[in-house]
């Protein structure tokens, strides 16, 4: 038997292709992909304007992605709701909803587990399982949407995983979100953070899409870097930076740094200082994160008066900053954390 296809993954040009090879009337495509990612339905079974025959037909040919929440944990200090998904396969991932001023933010996961090892992280500690496709990835905000009744503007690419170690099926994805016919979600409200592969931050740069792209810096030297992120060991800080200049230089779209603050780990003075001269070589806004503690690591965030000593010098040199709000904390906000317990469960 042939191997179904993801039909949720498919473009809307491809599933033209689709139907005109299974001999369906054209229209029946637009019809299909406004049931996936306008209605988004959950089933074929709901797709009513399509025949009863079609419908049962689809079921062989195709797979349907409908992840299923098995746990949502709702933040009683500000509202944010976390998510715990379970896959066809039985694996789990997580997401989190996030409201603010401007809309309703959406924090994705884009692998099931990760491979980066990254020391503060709870994402890392199971190990990597597989990469999500990008009906997965796209089915945490339809999902999302359903549960919430509210609608999605920012989407982040920020949760359990590396997106740019699952860079073709990132693409498909941002392309997918991000259609007219779709939820038409600007690219300008997405935002993909990376540890920092630096090939396929060039790769992305030459994408010509219109995301904000947020680098996982949280270190000032190589060696701190090194002993925090094993990537680091692979790229430099300064072809790091490089890489983001190039990714200006083709986008126009400003850089964002994510600096993870931590108590006596990178937040002292000469940190601050070196910080302030990253932060002056590039384009880019700073966003100070005092880091959620993680029960398996040693870290914790560093205290107020440091962050506020960063954000100070920082601003002093016109470079933009925020602290990131701390969001979700009494629900284990951290990425990974929420899986992290449920496997344990298990």
């Amino acid at each position: 038997m042939a191997k179904r296809i993801d039909i949720k993954s498919l473009s809307l040009q491809e599933l033209y292709g689709e139907m005109e090879e299974r001999g369906e009337k054209s229209f029946r495509a637009k019809q299909m992909y406004e049931w996936m990612h306008v209605k988004l339905a959950r089933s074929f079974d709901e797709m009513t304007n399509l025949s009863k025959a079609l419908r049962e037909s689809c079921k062989e040919w195709y797979t349907y992605t409908s992840l299923r929440a098995v746990e949502v944990l709702e933040s009683e200090t500000d509202g944010t709701k976390k998510f715990l998904f379970e896959l066809s396969d039985g694996n789990l991932v997580e997401s989190v909803w996030m409201k603010y001023k401007h809309g309703n933010s959406v924090c994705i996961s884009s692998q099931v587990g990760c491979k980066m090892g990254c020391g503060f992280c709870a994402s890392t500690l199971g190990g990597f399982e597989r990469n999500l496709r990008p009906s997965e990835m796209l089915d945490q905000v339809y999902a999302i949407t359903l549960l919430t009744g509210e609608r999605v503007s920012n989407v982040v690419v920020m949760g359990i995983g590396e997106p740019l170690d699952n860079y073709e099926n990132l693409l498909t994805f941002i392309k997918l979100l991000t259609d007219e016919n779709g939820l038409n979600i600007s690219q300008r409200n997405v935002t993909v953070s990376t540890c920092g592969i630096v090939p396929n931050i060039i790769k992305l740069a030459q994408e010509k899409l219109q995301i904000t792209l947020a680098i996982s810096l949280h270190a000032t030297t190589d060696t701190l870097r090194q002993s925090l992120m094993p990537i680091a060991k692979r790229y430099s800080i300064e072809e790091l930076l490089e890489a983001c200049q190039f990714y200006f230089d083709k986008t126009g779209r400003r850089i964002t740094l994510e600096y993870g603050m931590m108590d006596g780990i990178n937040d002292s003075d000469r940190d601050m200082e070196r910080l302030v001269r990253i932060g002056r070589q590039l384009n880019c806004h700073v966003n100070l994160i005092p880091i959620n503690p993680v029960k398996e690591r040693e870290f914790r965030g560093s205290k107020a008066d440091r962050v506020k000593a960063f954000k100070n010098l920082l601003e002093k040199n016109r470079i933009n900053v925020t602290i990131r709000r701390e969001m979700g904390r009494d629900i284990n906000g951290a990425c990974g954390q929420l899986r992290r317990g449920a496997e344990g469960r298990r």
